[in-house]
């Protein structure tokens, strides 16, 4: 039976641990709030009293935290800690050269480290349908695909360390710019005296539809998707950090803040 760990117990990372431990593997969990232990207090999961505790139990550790500070601060404590051919994975969206820095110093400690950003909320999670993007050499990969297996509908190996990131945050700007295309299509069939509900449901098996239509049709005004807005952000702004000026770039966040400046008015 494997041994694994799991740090960041939000609305996304807590039900993935549960499915790690509905998969009967021996799972053990730290968090910084004992608020967030309290779902787990009747589970199989054992608790660990600090993050250097925790790796010296497990060869396996997901991560879910909220931001690159958080990631920095808990593989500060694992990978001076984890026994040597142990795996961490990044799910957090981070900056892509973070988790290349931290795979190397994994590396120097004899650790597999790869990104796996995750899609599919915390519904997703409970489920068991996330897609997990993967950056990382392929042994890395096999080595942390059962885990994955526990909580994915689909694993993608996109390439090397920092490859997922980077894959997530254009995905992610792209849902953004999208958001604005659909917001404004809907704001065109309203001036056209176009029943809403009936272009919703045209739209829907149309050639027109996508996901952040359907997210936008859901929405009273743009300021209802203020905390996913704040996300977005985040990540248009972390793609910014890795591709500079790009003109694709430009034009994703151009297009994108549009719709993100709406969403995030007071």
């Amino acid at each position: 039976m494997a041994k694994w760990g799991f740090i960041g117990l939000g609305s996304q990372g807590a039900p993935m641990a549960q499915r790690m431990i509905d998969s009967g593997n021996d799972v053990v969990l730290w968090a910084r709030r004992p608020e967030s232990l309290a779902p787990f207090k009747n589970s199989r999961a054992r608790v660990a009293k600090s993050v250097a505790a925790l790796a010296e139990e497990v060869e396996h550790c997901g991560i879910c935290v909220v931001d690159d500070a958080g990631v920095v601060q808990i593989c500060e404590q694992l990978i001076p800690t984890m026994t040597s051919g142990g795996c961490i994975a990044i799910h957090s969206t981070v900056n892509p050269e973070l988790c290349k820095t931290l795979e190397e110093q994994a590396k120097a400690r004899g650790l597999i480290l790869v990104d796996a950003p995750v899609s599919g909320g915390g519904a997703g999670a409970a489920d068991g349908t996330l897609t997990v993007m993967v950056g990382g050499e392929d042994y890395a990969v096999a080595a942390a695909r059962p885990v994955f297996e526990t909580f994915a509908g689909l694993i993608v190996h996109l390439g090397a360390v920092g490859s997922a990131q980077n894959a997530k945050l254009v995905n992610n700007s792209l849902m953004a710019a999208n958001l604005d295309l659909a917001y404004r299509a809907l704001q065109m069939a309203d001036s056209l005296d176009i029943d809403r509900d009936a272009f919703v449901e045209l739209v829907r098996v149309s050639s027109g539809r996508s996901f952040s239509f359907d997210v936008c049709a859901r929405m009273p005004e743009p300021r209802a998707f203020k905390h996913g807005a704040g996300l977005l952000a985040k990540d248009l702004g972390l793609l910014g950090e890795a591709v500079g000026e790009n003109p694709n770039y430009i034009t994703l966040r151009d297009v994108a803040n549009r719709f993100l400046s709406k969403a995030l008015m007071d």
